[in-house]
């Protein structure tokens, strides 16, 4: 049953990439990039409506014919640049789809555990409103600098152990919730006051280049399930 708090989870694709060609569709794990999210999110009871926000034919055919549940937005021609920013993009579709609650992630995503996206959902209704959106983290334990060689998390003449560095928090795009009203105000998914949710490194994989596609895959292959389902259900 969906809990009374529910809300839409909101999944952009482009058609075009710069970087990885055609990656939002393009065949991973045995289908397209695409189907692990939307597998994923099907698995979460919390959401209540799954919207695709996308230009591609290729992913408006595909999800007609294996999920057509799944509510597809067509993306206008004026949001579909390179450069656009995601917020363009989030402000349409919440125009289009007027709920209290959403959850935004992406294709490029495909290791996150559909029990991790429900206990991120879970972690942050517990806080609200104390906290008005939330956005997932991986914690970094690792020596870092600025581009003028400045040290950010240590001290360069005391070299303790690097697993004994207080965490930076690295913002990985897997998972944002956010309330209507406030990226109305802000323009922005991240709220006033967001809540940091970490997720474990081997579901955070964000593909961007095509060294992460080939890593992706290798994990979640090495997985041996379906790497949108989470093994505990």
């Amino acid at each position: 049953m969906k809990e009374s708090r529910s809300v839409a989870a909101l999944v952009p694709m482009r058609h075009h990439s710069e970087r990885v060609a055609g990656k939002n569709f393009r065949d991973f794990a045995g289908k397209p990039l695409y189907a692990h999210i939307i597998e994923t999110l099907l698995e979460c009871n919390e959401i209540q409506i799954i919207i695709v926000d996308t230009d591609s034919p290729e992913i408006k055919n595909g999800l007609m014919e294996k999920y057509p549940m799944v509510m597809v937005l067509d993306r206008p021609e004026h949001l579909r640049a390179d450069d656009m920013p995601m917020n363009e993009v989030l402000l349409h579709d919440i125009s289009q789809f007027p709920v209290q609650f959403y959850l935004q992630t992406h294709s490029t995503n495909p290791l996150l555990r559909s029990g991790t996206v429900s206990a991120a959902i879970h972690t942050f209704f517990q806080s609200y409103p104390d906290n008005d959106s939330l956005f997932s983290v991986t914690a970094l334990h690792t020596r870092l600098w600025d581009a003028a060689g400045n040290p950010i998390n240590h001290k360069p003449d005391l070299l303790i152990r690097t697993q004994e560095l207080p965490p930076v928090m690295e913002e990985n795009s897997c998972i944002y919730i956010f309330e209507r009203e406030t990226f109305q105000r802000r323009g922005n998914r991240l709220g006033d006051r967001p809540l940091l949710f970490e997720v474990d490194p081997a579901e955070a994989w964000d593909i961007d280049e095509e060294l992460d596609f080939a890593v992706a895959e290798f994990l979640a292959l090495r997985r041996g399930i379906d790497p949108g389902i989470d093994s505990a259900r």
